[in-house]
C-alpha cells in the first residue's frame, strides 16, 4: 500500500541549537490489506513519521511511495483514499454530532446525501447514534474519540492511517474500536496505527514497526518478532508440593492454591522432566517462555 524509503527529517529551530534530527534513514513497508501498528516511546519520530507520509510537512531526504491506486495521475496523493485521524483532532464546539460528521464528510468527497447514509449506518457501530443532535461541548473525550474514528472512515478510505486512535477510551471502548478496526481490515482496507498501548497492538496487528529515537528498529511481522525473542527456557506447570529435584531452576512461580511453575533452561528441561515424573509427580504443562510485545517493546526503548 506504501513504503517509506530513506526518509530523514531534521529540524533546525534556532542557529545556536544543533538541530535535531527527527527521522534518520527511516526505511519500512504497509502491505495492502495489513494492519500495521506503529510503535515507538514520546519523541521517536512517529507522528513526524505519519505528516511526511500524508504529504502535510517534506523530508529532507527520501521518498514515500504508494500503490497507483492512491496517486492522482500527476502523482500527488488521492486524499479522498485516505482516512486520516490525528493525535490531537480538532472538534468545533458549537456543532452538533451530525453537523460535525457530515461537514466532515463533504469535505472527503461526499454529498450531503451520502454523508447522512453513511452517518446513519456508522453511527451505531460507534455507540454515539444516540447524542448526534447534541453540541461537541458536552461530549466526553471518549465520545469525542468515537466520532473522530467515525468520521475518519465515514467515506470509505482504502487506507486508514490513526494517530493514537485508542487513547481516552475505557476498557470496553478500546475494544469496541478494536473490533471496529478488525472489520476494517476483514473487509480489505489497509489500516496503520500508532500507539502506546502495546498489548492492543499485539492482539490486532499482523505487523509492527518499531522507532526509537529516530532510527527504525524493527519492520516485519508480530510473529517473527516475538519467535526471535523466545527466551532459551521453559516453563513447567504442576501441582503444589514439596519435591526432591537436583536440576537447576531458574524460577518459581506460584499461579494459584493449586498449580506451580518452574522456569528450566532448555538444556536442563528433559531432566527436570524426568526427575518429576520419577516421583509420580503429573506435570499439568510445559512451554517454553514468550515474551509479551510489551516486553521486547521496552527492551528496546531501553
Amino acid at each position: 500500500m506504501l513504503e517509506v524509503r530513506g526518509v530523514t527529517k531534521i529540524f533546525r529551530s534556532d542557529l545556536l541549537k544543533s538541530p535535531f534530527v527527527a527521522l534518520d534513514d527511516v526505511s519500512f513497508s504497509v502491505p495492502e490489506g495489513s494492519m500495521v501498528g506503529f510503535l515507538g516511546a514520546n519523541g521517536a519520530g512517529k507522528t513526524t513519521s505519519i505528516k511526511i507520509i500524508l504529504d502535510f510537512i517534506r523530508a529532507d531526504k527520501g521518498c514515500v511511495e504508494f500503490l497507483p491506486s492512491l496517486k492522482n495521475s500527476n502523482g500527488s496523493i488521492r486524499f479522498e483514499k485516505i482516512g486520516y485521524l490525528p493525535e490531537r483532532p480538532y472538534f468545533y464546539p458549537h456543532l452538533t454530532g451530525f453537523e460535525f460528521a457530515s461537514f466532515m464528510g463533504e469535505l472527503s468527497g461526499l454529498s450531503r446525501k451520502q454523508a447522512k447514509e453513511e452517518i446513519d449506518r456508522q453511527a451505531p457501530k460507534f455507540h454515539i447514534d444516540h447524542a448526534l443532535t447534541r453540541p461537541l461541548r458536552t461530549y466526553s473525550k471518549g465520545m469525542l474519540q468515537r466520532l473522530g474514528f467515525m468520521v475518519t472512515i465515514l467515506h470509505r478510505p482504502e487506507l486508514v492511517i490513526l494517530d493514537e486512535p485508542l487513547s481516552g477510551l475505557d476498557p470496553i471502548g478500546r475494544l469496541e474500536m478494536k473490533d471496529i478496526m478488525h472489520d476494517l481490515r476483514k473487509s480489505g482496507k489497509t489500516v496503520f496505527f500508532s500507539s502506546h498501548i502495546v498489548p492492543d497492538v499485539e492482539e490486532i496487528c499482523d505487523r509492527v514497526v518499531f522507532l526509537r529515537l529516530g532510527k527504525l528498529i524493527y519492520d516485519g511481522s508480530v510473529d517473527r518478532l516475538l519467535a526471535d525473542n523466545l527466551r532459551q527456557s521453559y516453563w513447567l506447570t504442576l501441582p503444589q508440593g514439596e519435591y526432591k529435584v537436583t536440576t537447576p531452576l531458574l524460577n518459581c512461580e506460584k499461579l494459584n492454591a493449586d498449580l506451580v511453575r518452574w522456569e528450566v533452561t532448555s538444556a536442563n528441561k528433559d531432566n527436570l522432566v524426568k526427575e518429576l515424573v520419577g516421583q509420580g509427580v503429573s506435570i499439568q504443562g510445559l512451554k517454553q517462555v514468550r515474551p509479551s510485545l510489551e516486553e521486547i517493546f521496552y527492551q528496546i526503548r531501553s
